[in-house]
């Protein structure tokens, strides 16, 4: 009988855990990698709320000199744009904490779709933009290696 629970308890452990793993979306749909040129991306913020909620040095803490680990909260309002940007040389995950966003890849040739519990890997050079094409705000969690100051 203990077994049997154990079995039962372990079962369901495993079961929350892969209900609790978010997803790692970010990457293009199967079949639809390709150069997109990004032509007419927007260059300006719109409508996004940006503050730092903490960093590392990690000069300090790794002798890595002149980076930071940070994390971001964006709040990107209903029509709100996250400008075209690379992240060559800064790597970053971007976690959708609610709501839905679109985003416009240079390495997919069709829009990837963001909803909340969703994390886009952003590194490898690529360029992107976002827009909050929904009726309600997206928060957004963004943890990158940045370039101190």
């Amino acid at each position: 009988m203990a077994i049997a629970s154990f079995a039962r308890t372990g079962a369901v452990f495993v079961a929350a855990a892969l209900i609790a793993t978010p997803a790692f979306a970010g990457t293009c749909p199967a079949g639809k990698e390709g150069t997109n040129a990004l032509a007419g991306a927007p260059t300006a913020p719109k409508g996004v709320t940006d503050t730092v909620i903490g960093s590392v040095d990690l000069g300090k803490e790794i002798n890595v000199p002149d980076r930071q680990l940070r994390t971001r909260r964006l709040v990107v309002q209903p029509g709100g744009i996250v400008p075209v940007h690379s992240h060559v040389d800064r790597p970053a995950l971007i976690y959708t904490l609610s709501g839905a966003i679109t985003e416009y890849r240079s390495s997919c040739t069709v829009p990837i779709q963001h909803k909340a519990g969703d994390i886009a890997h952003e590194s490898d050079g690529i360029s992107h933009y976002w827009i909050n094409h929904t009726k309600k705000p997206t928060v957004l969690l963004s943890s990158d290696v940045h370039h101190g100051q």
